[in-house]
């Protein structure tokens, strides 16, 4: 796991009891981290530039600043018109990520280097529209994870799971931190982020991202997960019976803008 400057780290000692014995380890009690989610809407490919543009040369420049980093930049693997720009912008803390536009609107290199993007007219829209979630990372993960040098991905795949209540949202979390997380890096599906919808445009939800060197890889993996023995044992549970009704699938590619 890699962690990135400002994360506040704390253990506490827990006891757990396997097979009758009595284990004493280290747990984190650091707080999690808050991800938010972009999605622009764009009519255009140049459109779709000018929001790539923007983050990489402004808006990208200026989260670290604020110590958000990496910021993710992407796009749909497959182009077509609709494609739409999706940008993953990990924070310390709620607080932070409240703090974090007055800061921005104060940041001089920002307004100059996107002056262009920020106070486009309405003849002329940098973008049609765009929608923002605020999540936050499952204890499971409470940190967003970057693949290894040697296995830089060339794809991604985020995922939105949709339940019929709170409750049963709150289940499906239960069971990805009760070993299927633990299966998905197993078999090589190197998950990025967890997070839990706090609030966006479809709730109650949870989203969560992983990766692969290519596309043939990635489906290998995933075919590794639908057969491993943890994921079958959870998904005969009856806990966790029903726990989504909805899965959203995109798949993702990296833009130049993009630092993961």
């Amino acid at each position: 796991m890699k962690l990135f400057p400002s994360l506040r780290i704390g253990l506490f000692i827990a006891l757990t009891f396997v097979g009758g014995i009595l284990l004493l380890h280290a747990a984190d009690a650091s707080p999690p981290q808050y991800y938010e989610l972009r999605v622009y809407t764009a009519k255009s490919d140049a459109q779709r530039q000018r929001i790539n543009d923007y983050w990489q040369h402004a808006a990208v420049p200026a989260y670290n600043r604020l110590g958000c980093q990496p910021v993710g930049v992407f796009t749909e693997l497959q182009a077509s018109e609709t494609n739409k720009i999706y940008v993953f912008i990990p924070h310390i803390s709620a607080e932070a990520f409240a703090a974090a536009p007055a800061k921005l609107a104060a940041d001089i290199e920002l307004q100059k280097a996107g002056a262009d993007f920020l106070n486009a007219p309405k003849t002329n829209a940098a973008y049609e529209s765009f929608q923002t979630s605020l999540l936050v990372a499952f204890d499971g993960m409470k940190y967003l994870n970057l693949p290894l040098p040697d296995k830089k991905p060339n794809v991604f795949e985020l995922r939105t799971y949709i339940s019929s209540s709170e409750a049963k949202g709150l289940s499906k979390i239960h069971m990805f931190e009760s070993g299927e997380i633990d299966v998905m890096k197993e078999v090589g599906l190197a998950p990025i982020f967890y997070g839990r919808t706090l609030t966006g445009p479809v709730m109650p939800s949870l989203v969560y991202l992983t990766c692969g060197v290519d596309m043939d890889a990635h489906k290998e993996h995933w075919k590794k997960f639908g057969s491993a023995p943890v994921w079958k044992q959870l998904q005969a549970d009856p806990q966790f019976k029903d726990n989504m009704t909805t899965a959203i699938k995109v798949m993702l590619k990296r833009t130049a803008a993009s630092q993961i």
